[in-house]
């Protein structure tokens, strides 16, 4: 089997979540000998030397890249070849991140080479194999990674009918559709009348790995707007309730929205977040609002530390319960537990027990691998 998998980021830049599970993707890939061509967006932290690190570690074949394209620099070809018909077709431009020249590139992948399988990442780069004449047989799939509606309803002109309808639409394109939430898979379904499978995040289990603890807390975080929103009800509302003497440790570019404290380490990136984790004793994941499985709380239950996190925290998770999170929207409740599970250690390792038992049964290799197998008829 041969297949283009198309993601627009460095899967290798591992603390963004959504980065992790396209590299768990390719690293099934890679343990099923399935022979995988890569095509992403060319930015400054994301071109040739990446790809020959793809490459070294045997994920990938082949690399091609879309260029990037800079509104700044491109206005007028933005406005006549992107904005102005998108206005006169009512079309709704969030749903569409193809831009000038990406198309072509993206084909010259397709005209080199036959594919049993393209799996494009994400709705809004369904255009490059819209009406495409160069897709020969190759099966069309996407991985939606999160329900795109929800994650557009503040922005201008929001309108829910439209825009489901939209995405239901594209999604309706494909021979399949991967989504990482029985959430999603429960509302997809109810629409849509093509194969839906739910293929949560993998991860190696690794509480065995566990070390003496460096921090009491570990917290990883990008930058996006539900992280930050998190972040600052994190610090605003809880963090004065907590023992000052707790050593917290913040991963990712969500430290630059978050000030100095005194027993606060912010690192804005790790080579490998496992160090981290390895050294940590519980993690949390302050969530307001988002959509779709948080990663981050996949990874620390891989390595069974218990996590509080807010009730958007156990998003996208099998079950809700006995899984190794504590979930709470009020600030003294959500301090309580982290004061709770660093003080009682018969407490604290009844929740990891049930991270671990959890992340056994959903998300460990083998039971992912294993529904990734019927999704390529292996």
């Amino acid at each position: 089997m041969r297949i283009l998998y198309f993601y627009p980021e460095n899967p290798l830049y591992k603390t963004k979540g959504n980065n992790a599970r396209a590299l768990s993707m390719l690293e099934y890939f890679k343990a099923r000998d399935i022979e995988v061509d890569f095509a992403g967006v060319e930015t400054d932290l994301f071109g040739a030397n990446e790809i020959d690190k793809l490459k070294e570690e045997k994920l990938i074949s082949k690399g091609y890249f879309l260029p990037i394209f800079i509104r700044k620099k491109n206005k007028l070809k933005y406005f006549f070849h992107y904005s102005l018909p998108n206005k006169i077709k009512g079309k709704i431009s969030l749903f569409d991140n193809v831009r000038s020249g990406h198309k072509k590139a993206f084909n010259a992948a397709l005209k080199e080479n036959d594919y049993d399988v393209i799996l494009i990442s994400y709705l809004y780069w369904s255009n490059l194999i819209k009406n495409n004449p160069y897709l020969k047989k190759a099966k069309l799939m996407i991985d939606t990674h999160d329900f795109q509606t929800a994650q557009f309803q503040k922005k201008k002109k929001f309108k829910l009918g439209k825009f489901f309808e939209t995405e239901i639409k594209i999604l309706s394109s494909y021979d399949k559709i991967l989504v990482i939430s029985p959430e999603e898979k429960y509302l997809f379904s109810q629409f849509i009348d093509k194969e839906i499978a739910l293929v949560t995040h993998s991860l190696p289990q690794k509480s065995q790995l566990k070390t003496a603890s460096k921090y009491d807390i570990i917290y990883v975080a990008s930058e996006n707007e539900h992280n930050t929103k998190a972040a600052k009800w994190f610090f605003s509302e809880v963090y004065h309730l907590l023992s000052k003497s707790l050593k917290i440790v913040v991963i990712g570019k969500i430290g630059t929205f978050i000030g100095e404290y005194p027993n606060v380490e912010k690192i804005s990136f790790i080579e490998n977040l496992d160090d981290a984790y390895r050294e940590s004793k519980i993690a949390i994941c302050p969530m307001l609002s988002g959509t779709g499985i948080k990663i981050k709380v996949i990874e620390a239950l891989s390595f069974g530390i218990p996590t509080v996190c807010n009730e958007r925290g156990v998003d996208g998770l099998v079950n809700k319960t006995n899984n190794g999170c504590l979930v709470s929207n009020d600030p003294t409740e959500f301090a309580n537990y982290i004061d709770n599970l660093l003080t009682d250690p018969n407490f604290y390792n009844k929740i990891s027990l049930e991270a671990v038992s959890y992340f056994n049964d959903h998300h460990s290799l083998d039971s992912v691998y294993t529904a990734l197998d019927q999704v390529f008829e292996l």
